[in-house]
């Protein structure tokens, strides 16, 4: 028969073995083998710039889906930022935050203070409950890559390095070549 301090007792050592648990791994679900139907989604960044399946059409494109109060969402930013830097205008760059419209003005000051030069949104409330085109993605930080057919490529959820993220992209522009482009006539 257990006594009540022997269930406290096996309650706390449960407790206390759970609170020394690392974080779980992020996850990268790569799709270049089953590939989906073109994600279709439209945002207006802030700056009144589109963030949407047509205005991303043609170029591989990361999203970030960050949030103003996260110090790994202002990292992932300004890793957002360095690789638009090395590959633009051949990639496209855009974050959507997921954060309350309210919250705008954090947002414009989150843009400004990390010197943003991508758009970045305030996400819908579907987007913010992890539904819509990019279903299951609400924890932050987090990062999409859709191919140029603008498919989702590459996900990852959770803070990543600034070399996984030029994996992805490389890996996606090799599996998605851009259309022939006619050269002299043809």
């Amino acid at each position: 028969m257990k006594t009540p301090t022997m269930g406290v007792l096996v309650t706390a050592a449960a407790l206390l073995s759970c609170s020394g648990e690392p974080r779980p791994p992020a996850i990268d679900l790569p799709r270049t083998t089953t590939l989906g139907s073109q994600l279709r989604f439209a945002y207006q960044a802030i700056d009144g710039r589109p963030i949407s399946s047509e205005s991303m059409a043609n170029r591989v494109t990361l999203i970030g889906f960050l949030t103003t109060y996260d110090v790994h969402s202002q990292a992932e930013a300004r890793l957002l930022a360095a690789i638009e830097r090395h590959h633009a205008p051949r990639i496209n760059v855009a974050a959507l935050m997921l954060e309350a419209p309210e919250n705008l003005p954090l947002v414009e000051a989150f843009t400004a203070s990390l010197g943003l030069a991508y758009p970045v949104a305030i996400a819908d409330g579907a987007t913010i409950a992890g539904e819509g085109p990019f279903a299951g993605l609400h924890q932050v930080p987090s990062v999409v890559v859709l191919d140029r057919a603008g498919r989702e490529a590459w996900r990852h959820v959770g803070f990543t390095t600034e070399a996984a993220l030029e994996a992805a992209v490389r890996a996606v522009e090799a599996a998605s070549p851009p259309a022939r482009e006619l050269v002299g006539g043809d």
